[in-house]
This record gives structure tokens, sequence and C-alpha cells, in this order.
């Protein structure tokens, strides 16, 4: 079975973006792959700031990764960046941890001012580590996320946009040779 890791970077105990990662896992897992979830904030600080991936639940988060086909990143926006979570996280790994992976970045924000964060932060510290294809991320304005709503994602633009997301990312996971990174 195809197996996700989705990788959420807010420090907040209960956060839009870490709804955002929950919706898109429940989809994955009922379209028939195997999904995991990291949550970096819960991972121990002072080994993770140490960058001591020796430390039993970040050795963990690393071969869960390790073993994904697929990771799922999903970050709020701060400062027209990644969260430092994520970063921290990234910073651990070994420096060709997302070869031969499928990535899919996801970024909520409160400004469309910001959306070139995934394109110009994000991106290229994931092709650094190697990634084998990373598909076209996913921007959220926090205003279109409804967090007590069943449906989650409002408004018909942010809907297809994460639709389209989902779709590239999941025949990316399922049809490997089509997609390799050139």
């Amino acid at each position: 079975m195809t197996s996700v890791l989705f990788v959420s970077g807010s420090p907040a105990p209960t956060s839009k973006s870490a709804r955002l990662a929950e919706h898109v896992r429940a989809r994955l897992d009922a379209a028939g792959f195997s999904t995991a979830h990291v949550r970096v904030r819960d991972l121990p600080a002072e080994p993770l700031l140490a960058g001591d991936a020796s430390e039993p639940a970040i050795a963990d988060a690393v071969a869960a990764l390790d073993k994904a086909d697929g990771v799922v990143f999903v970050t709020p926006t701060y400062k027209a960046s990644y969260s430092g979570l994520i970063k921290t996280f990234l910073d651990l790994l070994p420096q060709r941890a997302l070869t031969d992976k499928a990535v899919l970045p996801l970024a909520v924000g409160g400004s469309l001012a910001h959306v070139l964060m995934l394109d110009y932060a994000l991106r290229p510290v994931l092709h650094s580590l190697g990634v084998r294809h990373s598909v076209q991320g996913c921007f959220l304005i926090e205003s279109a996320l409804d967090a007590t709503s069943e449906e989650f994602v409002v408004g018909d633009l942010q809907r297809d946009m994460l639709d389209r997301a989902i779709g590239n990312f999941t025949r990316a996971l399922t049809d490997p040779a089509a997609t390799q990174a050139a």
C-alpha cells in the first residue's frame, strides 16, 4: 500500500494548518492510501532544536519519513515564510532524505501577498533534499477555511486549487514514471 506522511509545522495545539493536514489526510485515507501524521510541535523541543536525530521520538519521525512514498508538508505562513518548526525538522534530515519521494507542500496564510512563499522559500529547500517530484503546492487563505464546517474549505476557487493539488499528488504517487523530475 502506498504510504504518505504528513508533517505539520504549526506551533499552536489547534490551527487551521493542522486542520488542513487532517482534512487532506482523511481524503487520502478514503482513497486507499496509508497515512501518518508527524506534528513537529509534539517532538521533544531540546533535541529537536539541537538537531539530535538519535532521540527516539525524532528518530521515529525521521524513520516514518524514510519509509513513506510521499510527504505532505503543511505549514502556516509567518513573516512571508514557512514555520520555524518545519525548518527545524528539515534541518535534521539527512541530505537526500526526500529522494524518490513525491512531495506536496501546503500553506495557510492571511494574505495573498505571501502566496509565492511556497515557490521561493519552501520548494528550494525540499529540492535540496532530493525530492523526486514536488507537486505544485497550494496556498490557502485563512478566511477560506472554516474549522467548524464539515466541508472545511469554503469558496470555490480555494476548493478547486486544493482538489487539483491533491489530484496531482495522488497521480505522482501512483504513477512515478510519468512524473520523474527533469
